[in-house]
């Protein structure tokens, strides 16, 4: 029988749970949380999604989605607004507030990284996201 450690998948999932404590904790002063960063990162990629864009794009129930946004409008860094092409629709899209956000978090964010990957030299940092990527396929957004 394999050792735990010689099970690819399993480091994959403590490397995952490490990287959303660091980033929770690091998040933790805003009252957001990692699921909060992720949709306001995604929405820094585009002019507005759907509800259900975001859900299918980051992996989360539709219904987290709906609370998530609720989070981020109260804090003034995402706004629903009417769809273009179909007013009975509303799109997320990110405020002036969420993107200085972003940038303010942007130095916070790879200390983060850079904490997580440690043991890692900027040449194998680069390879292991590249083979990540690869690996992720078109199942990540």
């Amino acid at each position: 029988m394999r050792a735990l450690h010689a099970d690819t998948g399993y480091l994959l999932y403590r490397l995952g749970l490490r990287s959303g404590q660091l980033f929770n904790t690091f998040l933790q002063e805003s009252g957001l949380r990692l699921r909060h960063y992720a949709v306001l990162r995604f929405l820094a990629t585009c002019e507005g999604a759907l509800q259900r864009e975001l859900s299918a794009q980051l992996g989360y129930d539709p219904s987290a989605i709906v609370g998530l946004v609720d989070d981020l409008e109260k804090l003034g860094f995402a706004e629903r607004r009417p769809a273009p092409d179909d007013r009975r629709s509303r799109i997320v899209v990110l405020t002036e507030d969420g993107r200085a956000f972003l940038r303010d978090t942007d130095q916070a964010g790879q200390e983060v990284t850079d904490e997580l990957l440690t043991q890692l030299a900027p040449a194998e940092r680069e390879t292991l996201h590249t083979l990540l990527l690869r690996a992720a396929g078109n199942g990540l957004a």
